[in-house]
Formats: C-alpha cells, sequence, structure tokens
C-alpha cells in the first residue's frame, strides 16, 4: 500500500499549567481565559501566537514596597515633647513613604501621629501616581472651615444665635428641626455607585446642619483689619462622608490584595484609572458639595436670626484630595496654598489655632518643599488622654477658667472637654512662627476670639443608658 500519511503534529490541549506558566494568576476569570486560549488553538493559532493573544489579560505584577522618596519636613522642635512628637511623625512618614504609589510627601508645622505606624500624620501631605488612598483622606472626608462677615452684628448675639441652631453630638436632626438638600444633590447621589443606598441618602438628609463631635466647633470673633463680627465653622462631611470613606477603603483592599499585598491595609488605592477610580472620585466631589451646603446651612441660619448685614463668604477643605500636575496630592488635615486648587477658592484660607485664639486669615504661598500646602491649625505633641492624665488634679472648671478669661466658651453637651482647651494643643506662637519660617503662608487678618461652641464631654453612646441610671 502507497496510501499518503497524514503528518499533521496533534498539539495538545493546554492547561492551567500553561496559563500559570505564561504567567497568569488563578481567579474567577481564570476557567475563561482558558477556554478561550484552547479555542484559538483549536481554530490554528500556535502556542506562541496564542500566549501573545492573552498577554492583554495578564494579571499586572505586585507591586512590591519601595524604597521611598524623601519628604519634606516643614516642623521643628521647641522642647522635648515636639521632638518626640516629630520622632513619632517621621517614623510613620517614612513607612508610608514605602507605598509604592507615592511619589512625593510633606509634614506640616501642625503635624502629629493620626494611628499605627505608617498612617499618614495629620498635618501630612502625599502625592501618589494614578492612586486615590481613601485612608489618606480619612473617615472624616472634606473636614474643613468656612468664615462669614456678619457686619457689625452683635457677638454675643451671634453665638446666642448659633448656640440654638447648630447640633453637635452623634447622630442628626430629629423630623422637624432639619435643613433641606438639594434635590439635585440627591439625584447626584442616586446616580453614584459609591452613593447610592437608602441609608447614605437618608443620613444625607438628617445630617444636613450638624457639626459632630471632637475638635469641631463654632467660633464668633471679630476681625482685628475691619472690626466686623465674624463666625467661622469646623466640621467635615458627617455621616454621608464617614460611610463613603467605608465603601471606599472595601474597593481599595481588593485592589491591595490583588495589586500589592505587602502595601499596608491604611495605604490601600483604588487607581484613578479604572472605572471604580473615576466613580469614586466623583463621589468625593458630590460629598464636597454636601459638605459646603452644610456650613452653609449652619451661616445662613445663623445671619438671619440675627439680622446680619452679611459681607464676605468663604471656605476650604483641609481633608481632601487634589489633582494637580498629574498627581494626586492627599491632604490630612493640611490646607491647599495654591492659587485657584478648586472652581471656588478665593485665594484667602483659614487656619484656626485654639479656643482662646485668633483664626488666621491667610494667603497661601505654594511652596514647592510643602507641596503647595499651608498647616491646617495647631496639631497636638501628645494625646488627648495623656494631656487627661497630666492634668489629673486640675478640675475642668478651673482649667476653663484659668485658659480662656474673658471668653464665652460654651459646650453643647455640658461638659467639658479638657482635650479642646488651648493646652492640649500645640502653642500657637510657634505655629505662627513656623508658618512665617517656613514661607507656608502669608498672613492677611486675625479673627480675634469673642468665644466659640465646642461639642463637650459627651459619654460613649453605650454608656449613656448607664449613666443616666
Amino acid at each position: 500500500m502507497n496510501e499518503e500519511m497524514n503528518t499533521t503534529p496533534i498539539t495538545a490541549k493546554l492547561t492551567g499549567a500553561t496559563l500559570i506558566e505564561w504567567g497568569h494568576a488563578p481567579g474567577p476569570a481564570f476557567p475563561a481565559l482558558l477556554e478561550r486560549a484552547n479555542a484559538a488553538q483549536a481554530a490554528g493559532l500556535e502556542p506562541e501566537a496564542v500566549r501573545a493573544l492573552l498577554a492583554a489579560h495578564k494579571a499586572p505584577a505586585k507591586l512590591s514596597l519601595q524604597d521611598g522618596p524623601a519628604f519634606h519636613a516643614n516642623i521643628e522642635a521647641q522642647d522635648a515633647d515636639e521632638a518626640k512628637n516629630i520622632a513619632d511623625v517621621t517614623r510613620s512618614m517614612q513607612a508610608l513613604m514605602r507605598t509604592p504609589t507615592v511619589r512625593a510627601g510633606a509634614i506640616m508645622p501642625d503635624a502629629c501621629p493620626a494611628g499605627p505606624e505608617g498612617t499618614i500624620p495629620v498635618g501630612g501631605i502625599v502625592a501618589t501616581e494614578n492612586a486615590i488612598h481613601p485612608g489618606m483622606h480619612s473617615a472624616d472626608i472634606c473636614c474643613s472651615v468656612m468664615l462669614t462677615d456678619l457686619g457689625f452684628a452683635d457677638p454675643k448675639a451671634v453665638l446666642d444665635a448659633a448656640s440654638a441652631i447648630t447640633h453637635f453630638g452623634a447622630g442628626g436632626r430629629p423630623n422637624g428641626q432639619r435643613f433641606s438638600v438639594s434635590l439635585d444633590l440627591l439625584d447626584a447621589f442616586r446616580a453614584n455607585t459609591f452613593l447610592n443606598s437608602g441609608k447614605l441618602l437618608q443620613v444625607a438628609q438628617s445630617h444636613m446642619g450638624t457639626q459632630g463631635d471632637g475638635n469641631h466647633f463654632l467660633f464668633v470673633g471679630r476681625s482685628r483689619k475691619t472690626g466686623r463680627t465674624a463666625m467661622v465653622t469646623h466640621h467635615g462631611s458627617r455621616g454621608p462622608g464617614a460611610m463613603l470613606y467605608k465603601a471606599g477603603m472595601e474597593v481599595a483592599e481588593t485592589y491591595r490584595r490583588r495589586l500589592s499585598p505587602e502595601t499596608l491595609k491604611q495605604n490601600a488605592w483604588i487607581p484613578a484609572d479604572t472605572e471604580d477610580g473615576r466613580v469614586y472620585w466623583d463621589a468625593l466631589q458630590l460629598i464636597r458639595r454636601w459638605t459646603k451646603a452644610n456650613h452653609n446651612a449652619l451661616h445662613q441660619g445663623v445671619a438671619e436670626r440675627v439680622g446680619a448685614d452679611v459681607g464676605d463668604r468663604f471656605w476650604n477643605e483641609h481633608n481632601f484630595v487634589f489633582e494637580r500636575n498629574g498627581l494626586y496630592h492627599h491632604g490630612k488635615g493640611a490646607t491647599p496654598a495654591w492659587s485657584g486648587y478648586a472652581a471656588d477658592a478665593t485665594g484667602l484660607t483659614l487656619i484656626p489655632l485654639n479656643m482662646a485664639e485668633p483664626v488666621l486669615v491667610v494667603r497661601g504661598c505654594d511652596a514647592a518643599h510643602a507641596l503647595g500646602f499651608s498647616p491646617h491649625g495647631a496639631g497636638r505633641n501628645y494625646s488627648r488622654s495623656e494631656h487627661r492624665k497630666r492634668n489629673a488634679l486640675i478640675t475642668p472648671e478651673a482649667m476653663l477658667m484659668a485658659e480662656t478669661q474673658g471668653l464665652d466658651i460654651r459646650f453643647h453637651a455640658g461638659g467639658i472637654d479638657m482635650s479642646e482647651l488651648p493646652s492640649g494643643y500645640k502653642r500657637a506662637e510657634t505655629v505662627v512662627r513656623q508658618i512665617e519660617t517656613f514661607g507656608l503662608a502669608e498672613i492677611e487678618d486675625y479673627i480675634d476670639p469673642f468665644g466659640c461652641i465646642m461639642a463637650g464631654d459627651l459619654p460613649p453612646f453605650w454608656q449613656k443608658g448607664r449613666r443616666l441610671r
């Protein structure tokens, strides 16, 4: 017999081991990828051609921690407490700068630790490439300050009106005492997958016109330049922001596990060029709008109650993310100090110091060694609990009288929160001097204090019933 034999070689079926050898990581999409590979081979493609075809579907190589660029330290120690604080902040920043997305960093004169080592400190700025890090703006997204010039309104009348209108503490306003929220803004929330939940939408309505607790305040004083009365509020995005932060951290964690397991969990990121990144960025801008409306609600309510001749009103955030020169600048307790950082920027920003000191009205200097930022306040040299421990033999009432003599200081909950008194913060004159030393901002005006409202000493919610009994 002289029949011609079929000499076409039979190509072995591709297996998962082949795909792993080619650099593909097993996962939910792995079976479909393998099926596609074998279909392509059955259609006549050589293994190398199949490999090239699948290359676009290969998971990116995992990013290791980097050696990290150096960061700029715009801070000096004046005593042992400040030296220890700077050492703690430095260690945390050094660990944070190893995150593979980080390209630059800086710390302000008000810097202090804000969590486990490697967490961005208060007074910290970090610039990242193609990455939005929810942990670097924290749960208090868009924490911010707003000032309204109330003409020559009586400061006490303003403080009385504010005491009746504002809301401190946990939770929102009860029905019948709520401020309205723009329907357009609520519709925009519904169109964003990070913000479209029934609970978040409800909280967005009930938390409008609230200030929370901790170091948030309502301050009344007089402009040293004009003699006019001014009101300043300090708070963030409340419940809606906290819920966005939680959702953002959950999404960032999925990317961290896939892209860089070595990265600390608090420094997980959402790639900005992904759909998740684009939607999260849009959600941040909507939360910014909500927060500005939250300030406006209180300012307008007070202005109308006292019949004020309203002048300028401006604001700035100091816990946020800003896109600049192709990088994402995360400011954690740091104020943007470059012209036009936002569409509603006026060129003036605010730096509160403590309840017994003026609020500074400044014009930023856009210093390169500060990545274009200035401080957001006075910061702390040690924790709240350490402050209470050091002053255990002094009553809160005695401390308040000694540190705020002549001022009208009110705590919304009644109890005096010792950790919010001036001694709980860095010395104001030290921070002001370092603003000048490092060329971070130029002071345009001082709002000298008349008085302020703080949240007050609130027991944890699980202790409330026990105390009442």
